[in-house]
């Protein structure tokens, strides 16, 4: 069995946050922060739509759209990433519509159906900090909390990389990175 200092070790190996396109990962799969109908739109969704090509979108007509919460897994085509996985975050209604929990589900079904699939490293960009206003700091606690509790129960999952746009996302992320997830090479 391993000591929590081994266990946390091995968390911080496997939790990144870098600051790029997700389009560029070379991960076995993306995430992208889709609308319901999966018909690509603008910001992050716009970006993988555009660089996977036009069978990305022939694709998600096949699947009959997502729910808030859910997600759906898609071929990446032109993508450097063998898959996409397409998750609905909520639109922030003032933190009291279950908002948390919507964003969480994502987090939890986007690595579940990875876990399905035999997929070892991913990339996640920042669910629902965008057009859908949900405050970054409150959903980068989230989003982290997820990935570690998956990554606790899943010892085969290689590795969960942050990628984050803008400067902004990718301070909070790097701070909130720091704080839950101890450093390699730090005794607790």
């Amino acid at each position: 069995m391993k000591s929590s200092n081994q266990l946390n070790h091995n968390l911080s190996a496997r939790i990144d946050v870098i600051q790029g396109d997700i389009t560029q990962q070379q991960v076995d799969a993306i995430v992208n922060a889709a609308n319901e109908s999966l018909l690509g739109g603008g910001g992050v969704d716009g970006a993988i739509h555009r660089a996977a090509g036009k069978q990305l979108l022939e694709e998600c007509r096949t699947l009959g759209g997502c729910s808030s919460g859910e997600a759906k897994i898609t071929k990446g085509y032109k993508l450097p990433a063998k898959w996409v996985i397409h998750t609905v975050g909520p639109i922030w209604r003032g933190g009291n519509n279950g908002e948390d929990d919507l964003l969480r589900s994502c987090y939890r079904h986007s690595l579940n159906l990875a876990e399905k699939k035999g997929i070892r490293t991913i990339a996640f960009p920042a669910i629902s900090t965008g057009v859908y206003r949900f405050p970054l700091d409150r959903a980068t606690k989230i989003a982290i909390n997820e990935v570690k509790q998956f990554l606790r129960e899943n010892l085969s999952f290689e590795q969960v990389i942050f990628v984050c746009f803008g400067d902004d996302s990718y301070r909070c992320y790097f701070k909130n990175v720091s704080e839950l997830v101890p450093l390699r090479g730090i005794k607790n």
